[in-house]
């Protein structure tokens, strides 16, 4: 099938089990929840730093060269060279701001698609979607869920379009901002001393950027014996062989462990499965995994494109994703599991007799109701895949959609009818509970292992200091980012904070939130360009909100927040709901304090904001 057989007028709603008990199911979920909840929530993981600094900071892909330390005068810092950085030297560029420059801890430009080059990594919703710039820099991707090398190549591309190359620090590592109030600027220093003095910095580090370890004991004792451990993120093709496209023929001889069934699990197990000696995957909570039809693009489709279409497909998938999910006159043109919902839901409602008399409240009885279905259909299918049953029953996924990210694979669930494929299920214990000389222990039995990768996700939800990675941010008469966020964020439009002037924030703050994160990031990017730009042109020394703005803001979140509680505290624990408390303690939500009118009504806000040209709710000094 190519794309365009998929095309919006036969995409409609999928067929799923009506014989289900959703009020046994319900009790279910909730011991399944029970089982794998930790007291310790987000801080069950290990902070990466001094033993285990190197999980974070050697980079196996770019050799480290010396260099002298920088001491300069620059207009603008971009902290991270992933997306949301290149976005936003991309926006300043298009703005006529110049003198960028980009530090980044990589050796190239990439952010998640420079770590991440494990064995199948590909994206795993919509790539016409996802990746930006595809009309700007005349680029198609080659299939539906690009391969990881592609989307890495079109990042180093934007780098290229946009100049940001000239300006860029790799394989250099923030250790501290401080705002120096005498010379209006940020000091910056970095592990390879340099001193550079910013008019306007932009924190740009995403959501992904750190790697985070589960807090097993035993990891040292392992490696000292002879163990070798390693995590996705930093994949080493030196032990494996192979590459990303698979043929890991090092590991015949090596019995492995994989820790971590999310989605990175998902593409790692098929070709872990398949070259080593024996695969043992431990598994905490097992994913949904739908059906992957990774159709390639078709060139006629492609061709038949007018200009303006990518946006007009981002807004289209935003509309029919769980984010939303009712949709009348308007095709699914994604028509994947990521718009299923909002099409079985969709259908449902056009069903009755009068759908515009339906109630929220019916609404959101009809959702749960698909929901239930949903998931009823994807354990289903493990059942019809999976050949041994103990091990299909340990790998149904018994929560809500999206209390965990949902995925899909042509090969996942195949893999397990594999006789040298072993899967550990250790919710009981809520996760492996040591790693000795030998190998790991589990439901305390020991499985000797040769090597342990970690397929254990991203600092996401953990405290701010963890995620930015930074030593020490501070602001105006030393003020604390940290301190100042620790309870809750303050800002005006998620993008800029009061005390810390010329400092923008890009990422899941106070602002817009889409299913597609890059259309997000492309949002900020905009925003913050524009701010930068009229600051200059305006002849301003600091820009940063009023008092009044920011408490407007902040109130304006907050009236307005859907209380998403019950949900977020039924759902499994994972990063989504800050490992089973939810967002209401601290900073911990994962999409932070969103704004509940939705994406596009916040980017219609913004951009009324910009257009008043008033620049409502900011101080400027000269």
């Amino acid at each position: 099938m190519t794309l365009s057989d998929s095309r919006p007028d036969t995409c409609g709603p999928t067929q799923t089990p009506d014989d289900i008990d959703i009020d046994a199911l319900r009790e279910k979920y909730a011991q399944e929840r029970a089982k794998r909840l930790r007291p310790e929530g987000g801080s069950q993981y290990l902070e990466l730093e001094g033993e285990f600094a190197e999980f974070y900071e050697v980079d196996p892909y770019t050799t480290v060269t010396e260099r002298d330390p920088i001491a300069e005068d620059v207009e603008v810092v971009i902290l991270g060279g992933g997306f949301s950085g290149l976005l936003a030297g991309a926006y300043l560029t298009k703005a006529g701001v110049t003198g960028i420059r980009v530090i980044e801890m990589a050796g190239d430009f990439g952010g998640v698609w420079y770590w991440n080059r494990f064995p199948g990594i590909q994206c795993d919703n919509d790539a016409y979607c996802y990746i930006p710039l595809l009309e700007e820099l005349d680029f198609m991707p080659s299939k539906k869920f690009a391969d990881g090398a592609e989307i890495f190549e079109h990042c180093r591309n934007i780098g290229k379009q946009f100049g940001l190359y000239d300006g860029a620090l790799f394989s250099t590592q923030v250790r501290e901002l401080h705002w120096d109030d005498a010379l209006r600027r940020w000091r910056i220093s970095t592990n390879r001393g340099d001193d550079i003095r910013a008019r306007f910095v932009v924190m740009a580090q995403g959501s992904y950027n750190r790697p985070k370890l589960p807090g097993i004991p035993g990891i040292k004792d392992y490696r000292a014996a002879g163990g070798h451990v390693f995590h996705s993120a930093r994949w080493d093709y030196e032990y494996t062989g192979g590459n990303a496209d698979g043929g890991l023929h090092k590991l015949a001889d090596k019995r492995v462990a994989l820790v971590g069934t999310g989605a990175t699990g998902i593409q790692l197990v098929p070709h872990l499965g398949r070259d080593a000696q024996h695969l043992f995957v431990f598994q905490r909570t097992p994913s949904s995994v739908d059906e992957r039809v990774n159709t390639p693009t078709d060139p006629e489709w492609a061709a038949s494109l007018q200009p303006g279409w990518q946006e007009e497909r981002k807004r289209n998938f935003h509309n029919w994703s769980p984010f939303v999910g009712v949709v009348f006159g308007e095709p699914d043109l994604v028509c994947d599991f990521w718009t299923e919902l909002g099409r079985n839901l969709t259908a449902r409602i056009g069903a009755l007799e009068d759908p515009a008399s339906v109630t929220v409240e019916q609404i959101m009885a009809f959702r749960e109701e698909e929901d239930y279905k949903i998931m009823e259909r994807l354990r289903r299918r493990v059942e019809a895949v999976v050949e041994d049953p103990a091990t299909a029953e340990a790998l149904k996924p018994y929560y809500r959609f999206m209390c965990k990210r949902p995925t899909s694979s042509e090969h996942y669930l195949t893999t397990f009818n594999r006789p040298n494929v072993t899967l550990v299920d250790v919710s009981a214990t809520k996760g492996v509970e040591r790693l000795t000389e030998k190998g790991i222990v589990a439901n305390g039995e020991e499985y000797e292992v040769d090597c342990v990768i970690f397929a254990s996700g991203f600092e996401i939800s953990t405290e701010i200091s963890r995620r930015y990675a930074i030593d020490r941010i501070v602001g105006r008469d030393g003020l604390s980012l940290f301190d100042h966020w620790k309870d809750s964020y303050k800002t005006l439009h998620g993008m800029t904070s009061r005390g810390f002037p010329n400092q923008f924030f890009m990422g899941f703050i106070q602002g817009g939130v889409s299913a597609n994160t890059t259309a997000m990031f492309e949002q900020q990017a905009k925003h913050i360009a524009y701010l930068i730009a009229e600051a200059q042109k305006r002849g301003a020394t600091t820009v940063e909100p009023s008092q009044e703005g920011q408490d407007n803001w902040v109130a304006t979140v907050r009236e307005l927040a859907i209380d998403n509680s019950a949900f977020e505290l039924s759902c499994t624990p994972g990063y989504y709901n800050n490992e089973g408390r939810g967002g209401a303690e601290g900073n911990g939500a994962f999409l932070g304090d969103f704004y509940s009118p939705g994406f596009y009504a916040f980017d219609e806000l913004i951009a009324g904001w910009r257009d008043s040209g008033n620049l409502e709710g900011l101080e400027l000094r000269g």
